[in-house]
């Protein structure tokens, strides 16, 4: 029997749905082979596509956590460039689950990509992910904590209060 596309799978339906993403991580855990199919289906024209290959690549670190080992460059060169709030979510949660992995210099880079996230996104998931990966790595990171905590700061009296809530409960941890 032939195997279904994943882009295919991960088409159609609410949006807010996962729709088949579920099927799609059972294939890759089944046949690791297909992951590098679920990672190309992040060049999809369907934003929707690109959503659910977010949540897929999100529940296959926490199933098999070495599959995306490989992917770290590839996530911080080349996702990390696509606007998209979905993908700037998953990227701040992939890098705190990947970053014992990750070398110094990955590690750089995901930093910078998370702070200039944290500078001029306005999607709140983005920020709360961002801010809580960035918190988490700041405990370990002088340097970052002194250049996030302003950031905490002004997010603490963002209008919403999922975001002034993180915010202020994030400051509270690093102190």
């Amino acid at each position: 029997m032939k195997e279904e596309k994943f882009e295919k799978m991960l088409t159609g339906g609410h949006p807010n749905s996962l729709g088949r993403t579920i099927e799609v991580v059972d294939a890759i855990i089944a046949n690791e082979v297909r992951l590098e199919e679920l990672y190309n289906c992040y060049f999809s024209n369907d934003e929707v596509v690109r959503l659910r290959t977010s949540n897929a690549m999100k529940r296959v670190s926490r199933e098999k956590i070495e599959l995306l080992v490989p992917y770290i460059d590839r996530f911080i060169e080349v996702i990390s460039k696509i606007d998209q709030a979905s993908t700037q979510w998953t990227l701040a949660n992939l890098f705190e689950t990947l970053s014992s992995s990750m070398s110094p210099e990955q590690t750089k880079k995901a930093k910078d990509i998370m702070k200039k996230n944290l500078q001029s996104h306005d999607d709140w998931i983005v920020l709360n992910n961002t801010m809580q990966t960035l918190s988490t790595w700041a405990l370990s990171d002088a340097v970052l904590k002194k250049w996030l905590l302003p950031h905490l700061d002004r997010l603490s009296a963002d209008g919403r209060k999922s975001v002034s809530s993180r915010a202020k409960k994030l400051i509270k941890y690093l102190d």
